[in-house]
């Protein structure tokens, strides 16, 4: 048996988070999205995506049995009522389907996840269902994808153990450190959620932490940090100065001071010194960001959003981000005063004017800065670049 999870009709409205990736390879906890329904159902996982990322994402090799809306979260209910389905069959949920039982060859169209065919059997399902249909939905959700992905990973096992030199504040219990992991000298508090230290990460001394927090695999907290959760903290990512509910895919930097709030960072990003996102505006009303689906700025419903920023983009020191800023994939933004509120990809520049930043350098920097990290770039990675360097969206 085996799993599709599908972009349905969301690939540009989680832009620039999905340019690089399907839906599914989203990270809102501890886990992706797609490691998530392969922990919980041990099924295989494919992905139904772009066609300019589907040689780098793959449909599973055997016949799929499910096929599934790739903007879920598996919760354990979500789960169980997915594996029920049976062939012809398909979960519902507030007149959006959630998932289809495979039955032969075909497979569902975008149309048909808002309007499934009538002759499909439907299947109610009552269950809380989470949805990321938007950038700002991964840092809105990310303290309920911690908390879950911190009993699945966690139920059963023994911690490593905390030093004695660390201070906590809650219950103990719901601190888990993964083999390797460093923790001196800090405090930690899980009155509002959980704190998971993935794998080899360290969390220097000074170090503050309120959870729900997760610090993925190999990554480092820097001296003095100030963590307010929900925060995910991918794997191989650099950390201190203040955040504030935000999710950093992985594999990203914001290694010094300044302030990140209510932010999305994707992978291989990096912050310079004393980068600050603004989260609030001055008149305390709702934010606006540039949607690439809708080509202009759409409202978030939100007093309270930050940074969403695409792969492989880059902040110069003291950079300045407006609330609600939007940066593409492999722009490099630098000088004084705001940037625009949404830079696209492939920018050189800053407040003054952005010129267009040269594909082969863009590749050459990409390579050297995955060398950091032991990860080749490779042959498939090089044609989404080059595919995106061209494409209207992020040009």
């Amino acid at each position: 048996m085996s799993i599709i999870l599908s972009d349905t009709d969301l690939h540009k409205h989680l832009f620039p988070l999905t340019c690089t990736r399907p839906v599914g390879q989203l990270r809102p906890g501890i886990l992706r999205l797609g490691e998530g329904w392969y922990v919980r159902t041990g099924l295989g996982v494919g992905y139904r995506t772009e066609p300019y990322l589907q040689q780098a994402f793959p449909l599973p090799t055997e016949p799929p049995d499910l096929e599934v809306d790739g903007s879920l979260f598996p919760g354990e209910d979500l789960v169980a009522a997915v594996l029920d389905l049976r062939p012809g069959q398909v979960l519902m949920s507030d007149g959006r389907a959630l998932a289809f039982g495979m039955d032969g060859e075909a497979h569902p169209q975008r149309s048909d996840w808002s309007d499934p065919q009538a002759y499909l059997r439907k299947v109610e399902f009552a269950g809380e269902v989470i949805r990321f249909e938007r950038p700002w939905h991964l840092f809105q959700q990310c303290g309920s994808a911690i908390a879950q992905d911190f009993v699945l990973l966690t139920e059963g096992r023994r911690s490593e153990p905390l030093s004695a030199l660390n201070t906590v504040i809650g219950d103990p219990d719901l601190i888990f450190l993964e083999k390797g992991a460093m923790v001196e000298g800090c405090i930690l508090n899980t009155k509002n959620g959980p704190i998971h230290i993935g794998k080899d990460a360290e969390v220097m001394e000074g170090s503050m932490l309120r959870g729900p927090i997760a610090i993925g695999d190999h990554a480092q907290v820097k001296m003095g940090a100030k963590i307010y959760g929900p925060t995910a903290i991918g794997p191989e990512s650099r950390v201190g100065g203040e955040v504030n509910n935000s999710v950093i895919l992985g594999y990203s930097n914001k290694g010094h001071d300044g302030f990140m709030g209510n932010s999305v960072l994707g992978e291989w990003c990096n912050l310079g010194a004393d980068t600050n996102t603004s989260n609030l505006k001055n008149t305390y009303g709702e934010v606006q960001v540039y949607s690439a689906e809708e080509g202009g700025m759409v409202g978030t419903g939100l007093q309270f959003c930050g940074l969403l920023m695409g792969d492989h983009s880059k902040s110069g020191i003291n950079t300045m981000f407006n609330t609600g800023t939007v940066v593409g994939v492999s722009a490099n933004i630098f000088g004084s005063g705001f940037p625009p509120k949404y830079i696209k990809g492939f920018s050189w520049g800053g407040a003054e004017g952005f010129e267009e930043y040269d594909i082969e350098r863009a590749l050459r920097t990409a390579r050297k800065v995955m060398e950091r990290r032991h990860v080749p770039l490779t042959p498939l990675d090089e044609a989404v670049m080059r595919h995106l360097f061209l494409q209207d969206q992020v040009r």
